[in-house]
C-alpha cells in the first residue's frame, strides 16, 4: 500500500523512539494499533455488507458462472477428464459407440477386413513354408550331388606353343 520495506520501517521507529521517547512510544503504538484494528473491521463489515448485496442481486452466481465458462485452462481440464475417463471404460474388444451408431454397415465392413486379414496371414505362412521346403531340398541336393572334378589350369607358359 505504501510500499515500505523494513530498513524505511527501522528509520522511522528509530526516529520516533528518540523523538517520542519509551513511554510515550508504547502508548503511540497501542493507540495506531486500535485505530489499525478498526479501519480493518470496518474494512471487513463494508465488504460483508458489499457481498451481502450481491448476493441478493444474483451478481455473484452470475460472476462465477461467466467466470468458470470462461476459463481456458479449466475448461481443457474438463475436456481432458472426460478424455481420460472415456479412455479408462474402453474395451476395445467391444465396438465403439460410435460404430453401433453408424450401423451394421461399418461392422460388415470390419468382418471383412478381418476376414481379408485372416486370408493374407495364411496365404502368408503357407508360402514361407514352401520356401522353406523348396530352400531344404535345394541344400539337401547340393549335399548330395558328386562334386565336379576341379578344371585343370592350363600351362603356365602362356599358352600354345608354336
Amino acid at each position: 500500500m505504501f510500499d515500505l520495506g523494513w530498513g524505511e520501517l527501522l528509520i522511522i521507529g528509530v526516529l520516533a523512539l528518540i523523538i517520542l521517547g519509551p513511554k510515550d512510544l508504547t502508548q503511540m503504538f497501542r493507540t495506531l494499533g486500535r485505530m489499525t484494528g478498526k479501519v480493518r473491521k470496518m474494512a471487513n463489515e463494508f465488504k460483508r455488507a458489499m457481498e451481502d448485496a450481491a448476493d441478493e442481486a444474483g451478481i455473484k452466481d452470475t460472476a462465477d458462472s461467466l467466470k468458470s465458462m470462461t476459463n481456458p485452462s479449466k475448461m481443457g481440464m474438463d475436456k481432458l477428464k472426460e478424455a481420460a475417463d472415456d479412455f479408462e471404460k474402453w474395451d476395445p474388444t467391444k465396438p465403439s459407440k460410435a460404430a453401433k451408431d453408424i450401423g451394421s454397415e461399418t461392422s460388415k465392413l470390419s468382418e471383412e477386413r478381418a476376414e481379408a486379414a485372416k486370408k493374407i496371414h495364411e496365404y502368408s505362412k503357407k508360402k514361407a513354408g514352401e520356401k522353406r521346403a523348396a530352400e531344404k531340398a535345394a541344400a539337401e541336393a547340393d549335399a548330395h550331388a558328386p562334386k565336379a572334378d576341379a578344371p585343370k589350369p592350363e600351362a603356365a607358359d602362356g599358352g600354345d606353343k608354336a
